[in-house]
């Protein structure tokens, strides 16, 4: 481990090596404010992420907090879990204002700017919610094009909406608008999705005209309209000919924006020097297609939702990026944007997955450090007994969000990285019980209490999915507190959909640019003509 301070930092992101920079504190804290190109990573759950995000031990990692110690903490787990090459910012979040820097509320953000950059650059078209209502009245030849993924379509969506999230856009749009006279409105929960979706037919060359729905779903419900619940329409398989269409159209932007492909042999060759670059191989097709078959080293990020919330599945910047999916049009398109957000090695496995070995089923990632552990554990019915004899204290290492929805009745909720404060809290008579959602942070939590706090602590067997599994009761809603069960809204939650919650996270997206001008760090890249 080593330190480094805020301006050589700066140096550095300016670089184009590969570099991750972790922001190890909780969810809100980051989402109040973090550096640009900062990841959320908390030390809470650090054993959990890491492996997925920063899949290379070797990689060059820096961490950082506000000063409360944390990143410290975290560069030593991260050492203990054998990553070799991890710096620890001086002063963190206070330094890098001090220097100067910028800091950057809200998640997703690099992915939320390009958003606002590619409306910009390109002059992409949109209409209002006022517009459409009075276009769809009117009879208009027209198809509304949902670009999120389903569960997020169910939820809310326009009346009369297709879902075809953002990746088949160009994949199924021939089959769904096969008038070039249809108009072609594409609309999201919000903004990005809606103008990236637009921008892809239009970069496409379709001879439609294509319009974003400014503002999503939120415009819509802002402007007085109702949004669906529990819509079921979603775009069929695309046709042979709407495949054929889509690969030229696909293969066309992917050259303009310097995309590659490559053939199995090379991918061998980036897979073997994975001890010198980070290799992030990524399938881009719905979750249901993933688990029919995939490469078995790929991991699964929609498309639309890679191109989304980048940070949520690639931690180091600077690294290859190989696209897979069955066709290559999903993955051409996906790795245009991806090229165009300043991303310089994405590559598309050429002729898609097939012919290739595949794994079948969802692919769980690994929380490292379980098999340096081993503390003791109960199963749900010991668990049950014990609490039947008031011997044992549960504490629930969920998400605070996970812990509402349901928890073992009397558990208290905790932050893991407060744990050292926080069991001072509870009677030393008892025994400390650590649960988390399927049970793995629970027994990393059990053998550190053990070893900080001398107590004696113990982990709840495959955790509340075990307890839950077993046919044992939940408790729901907010329950006993040793922290704050603060969480990060979502624009889309219904409970926190409200006016004002919604303006202001428009609001938010649309000053993002202007931000990212400001710190001037951004790569974006447009479309070569």
């Amino acid at each position: 481990m080593h330190r480094i301070d805020a301006t050589t930092l700066k140096t550095r992101l300016r670089a184009n090596d590969e570099m991750a920079l972790l922001d190890v504190r909780e969810d809100v804290d980051f989402f109040n404010g973090h550096l640009p190109f900062g990841v959320n990573v908390p030390l809470s759950r650090l054993e959990q992420m890491i492996d997925d995000l920063v899949p290379r031990p070797g990689a060059s990692i820096t961490v950082y907090d506000a000063g409360e110690g944390l990143a410290d903490r975290a560069a030593a787990r991260l050492e203990w879990l054998d990553y070799r090459n991890v710096a620890v910012v001086d002063g963190g979040v206070r330094a890098w204002q001090e220097a100067g820097g910028l800091l950057y509320s809200g998640t997703n953000v690099p992915s939320k700017a390009f958003g606002e950059y590619v409306e910009h650059a390109y002059g992409t078209p949109h209409v209002t919610a006022e517009q459409l209502k009075a276009l769809s009245e009117s009879g208009t030849d027209m198809v509304i094009l949902d670009s999120r993924p389903f569960d997020e379509f169910r939820r809310m969506s326009i009346p009369g909406g297709i879902d075809c999230p953002g990746p088949e856009l160009v994949y199924r749009v021939r089959d769904l608008a096969p008038s070039p006279d249809t108009l072609i409105v594409v609309n999201c929960a919000g903004r990005t999705r809606s103008i990236i979706g637009a921008q892809s037919l239009i970069n496409a060359g379709i001879p439609n005209k294509v319009v974003a729905l400014k503002d999503g779903t939120m415009g819509w419900e802002l402007a007085g309209f109702a949004v669906a619940s529990g819509a079921e329409r979603r775009a069929p398989h695309p046709s042979n000919d709407a495949i054929t269409f889509a690969l030229a159209a696909a293969g066309q932007v992917a050259g303009r924006a310097g995309v590659e492909r490559i053939d199995p042999s090379v991918l061998e060759r980036f897979r073997s020097e994975r001890d010198q670059r980070t290799l992030y191989v990524i399938d881009v097709r719905s979750a249901e297609e993933y688990e029919g078959g995939h490469l078995p080293d790929a991991v699964h990020a929609y498309g639309g939702q890679l191109v989304q919330a980048t940070d949520r599945f690639v931690g180091v910047r600077g690294a290859r990026l190989v696209l897979t999916d069955d066709t290559e049009v999903r993955a051409l398109m996906t790795a245009s944007w991806l090229r165009q957000m300043g991303w310089r090695e994405v590559y598309v496995l050429a002729g898609g997955i097939g012919g290739q070995p595949l794994a079948k089923g969802a692919r769980r990632p690994r929380t490292l450090g379980l098999e340096k552990v081993s503390p003791p554990t109960l199963s749900p019915m010991e668990l049950r007994t014990a609490l039947e004899h008031g011997s044992v204290a549960v504490v629930d290492l969920a998400t605070p969000n996970r812990y509402r929805a349901g928890h073992v009745p009397g558990a208290w909720y905790a932050v893991r990285s407060r744990l050292p404060e926080r069991l001072k809290d509870l009677p030393e008579s008892e025994t400390v019980v650590f649960t988390s959602s399927d049970g793995r942070i629970a027994k990393l939590a059990a053998a550190e209490a053990s070893a900080f706090a001398g107590r004696n602590a113990k982990a709840l067997d495959g955790g509340t999915a075990a307890w839950k599994a077993a046919g044992l009761p939940l408790e729901s809603g907010a329950g006993r507190g040793l922290d704050s069960l603060d969480a990060v809204w979502s624009p889309y939650d219904d409970a926190q959909r409200t006016k004002t919650r919604m303006l202001d996270y428009l609001s938010w997206e649309v000053d993002l640019l202007e931000h990212v001008k400001q710190e001037g760090d951004a790569r974006f890249m447009p479309l070569r003509a």
